[in-house]
């Protein structure tokens, strides 16, 4: 801890973002970063605590005090090496990652102007890569064991990475053209450039990682004639079912999923073509996202940059109280608090406790939905709140309606014993860095495994 007095003398400074009407008009990442110097000074208010709550709080336990020291003192390269001990994929998380260590930070507590982590370690992780801190390795000695994963989004990619470096012959089947899971098809490119991912890639096949692409398998069949043929398989195929809204309308030409937009703009971003007929596009249209997460954040940042005419946001759950401190949910855990974006900020009509009734349509084109505000009241049984309708139901002008509601937990036949299963697959949707973090934990129990036939 270089500066011991660094917290109370130097203020949390963020690098913001891009001019709004900048960014709206591209595809470009819309935050910037600090310099080095105000770099390090965010680093030195690291205080070294003697609990570190964001070590507790981070999925995959990583060890922000040490890497904050390390970056205050100029020591880039052992600022990267503490971070990639816990962390595979840090210039992912240093992007998309809420920052699940920021909100137990004690400086949270103490002023809520916590230490700027998820910052620091994209910083340090882009340093590395700029100052060749980060070369494939070659030293792996292979033990003659051949692992399969199926699925190359986060969890895969951990789980891969990490059995590759333990000297496995990985090789990873994976169903869409390339690699990266969500971060490639769900995340826009605003928020996480692809070109990073690429880059990842490269080093894994550096390394010795074999990628195969197109390569759709099926849970009943696929995956356990895999098992067959390798030592063992991990499967990470995610959450691919969305939540759909089986309403009156939804076969109107206009209601999608929300990744059916996402994933098909940044395919058109990385050069792919589709017929005016198949194109999703926001261009002139009043848009409507249900569904109050990311997801639909990203929605909103993709439907601005299209070039729509408005946009709303609704949610069926109440809104959240504002503020940095969630009563329900008190440090060092993580506020449930309302959360504005980026992409909020770029122009959207925020709603809440407004449930769906209806898609209305002419000549097989959306026009509007039907919506009706409604209150939570207590069950008096117990168990979930009831829904009561509030005032009369009213139409919302959209001609075009994105469904950003989550994603449906998958369910996994009965596997042989040498089939593991991890991320988002096993678990149900949830974050960038939980996946990471259970795919190396799947890492190590498929290690346990093999040492153990």
């Amino acid at each position: 801890m270089g500066n011991p007095k660094a917290f109370l003398e130097i203020h949390r400074q963020e690098a913001g973002y891009r001019p709004l009407h900048d960014r709206i008009h591209d595809f470009g990442e819309v935050e910037q970063t600090l310099n080095t110097h105000q770099r390090r000074e965010q680093a030195s208010r690291c205080m070294d605590c003697g609990v570190p709550f964001c070590h507790w709080a981070c999925p995959l336990g990583n060890k922000a005090p040490e890497w904050n020291d390390a970056l205050y003192k100029g020591d880039w390269e052992l600022a990267y090496r503490l971070l990639n001990s816990t962390n595979p994929f840090p210039e992912f998380t240093g992007r998309i990652c809420p920052a699940l260590c920021e909100k137990a930070c004690v400086l949270n507590r103490f002023n809520h102007e916590p230490t700027t982590n998820r910052e620091d370690e994209a910083a340090i992780t882009e340093a590395a890569f700029r100052e060749g801190y980060i070369q494939p390795r070659t030293d792996i000695v292979r033990n003659g064991r051949k692992v399969a994963v199926v699925g190359a989004g986060p969890a895969g990619l951990a789980a891969a990475n990490e059995l590759n470096l333990q000297g496995y012959t990985v090789t990873v089947f994976e169903k869409d053209e390339s690699a990266g899971g969500l971060l490639r098809y769900g995340i826009p490119n605003f928020k996480l450039n692809k070109d990073l991912i690429d880059r990842r890639l490269r080093l894994l096949e550096a390394e010795g990682i074999t990628f195969k692409y197109g390569c759709f398998m099926s849970a009943d069949s696929d995956i356990p004639a895999l098992g067959a043929d390798y030592d063992a398989v991990v499967v990470a195929t995610g959450t691919p079912v969305a939540r759909d809204l089986p309403i009156p309308g939804r076969e109107l030409k206009g209601v999608h999923l929300a990744l059916e937009l996402l994933s098909q703009q940044n395919r058109v971003l990385a050069g792919k073509e589709f017929t005016k007929e198949e194109r999703i596009t926001a261009k002139g249209k009043d848009v409507l996202v249900i569904g109050g997460g990311d997801t639909g954040s990203d929605c909103i940042g993709t439907a601005h940059r299209q070039g729509c005419r408005s946009v709303t946001q609704i949610e069926i759950m109440p809104r959240p109280v504002e503020g940095p401190e969630d009563p329900q949910n008190p440090w060092p855990a993580w506020p449930r608090t309302l959360k504005t974006t980026s992409s909020h900020e770029e122009g959207c009509v925020r709603r809440w406790n407004v449930n769906t009734l209806e898609f209305i349509g002419e000549n097989g084109r959306l026009t509007g939905v039907r919506v009706q505000e409604i209150d939570w009241q207590p069950n008096p049984a117990g168990g979930r709140p009831l829904m009561v309708e509030k005032g009369q139901p009213e139409i919302i002008k959209a001609e075009l309606v994105l469904l950003a509601m989550g994603f449906l937990k998958p369910e996994h036949p009965a596997y042989p014993a040498n089939v593991f299963v991890c991320g988002d697959a096993a678990n149900g949707a949830s974050l960038v860095v939980r996946a990471l973090a259970d795919g190396k934990r799947m890492a190590g129990t498929v290690h346990s495994y093999l040492n153990r036939q």
